[in-house]
């Protein structure tokens, strides 16, 4: 069975969701504005919006007759925490790319 995190991945790596992540990350919105902002029927953008409620990357509120629906800033967290421990692997591979840099150029200076 997939980790959260990996459903998470999953779901938002769909072009179309990842836009709709992208437009929630400067806060709430309602389904209305999110299918003007992608010009999209709103059954298409509800059945998106469904898989991202569903994966627990966004709340849904309802509000008279609108759906508002907002980033969940623990699945936004999970996401951070899991991506953070590969930042030690990145750091280590550009150390080793800066040393090979600085190899480099100095051992071209010599030749010159």
């Amino acid at each position: 069975m997939p980790s959260i995190v990996q459903q998470q991945l999953t779901v938002i790596s769909e072009p179309t969701r990842f836009r709709i992540v992208e437009f929630l990350k400067d806060g709430p919105r309602s389904v209305g504005g999110i299918v003007d902002d992608l010009n999209m029927g709103q059954p298409q953008v509800s059945r998106h919006l469904r898989l991202l409620a569903e994966a627990g990357v966004v709340d849904v509120t309802k509000r008279a007759q609108q759906r508002i629906y907002e980033l969940r800033p623990a699945a936004m967290q999970g996401l951070s925490d899991w991506t953070q421990q590969f930042a030690g692997l990145w750091s280590e591979r550009l150390d080793r790319l800066g040393a090979f840099l600085d190899e480099t150029s100095s051992g071209g200076a010599d030749d010159a």
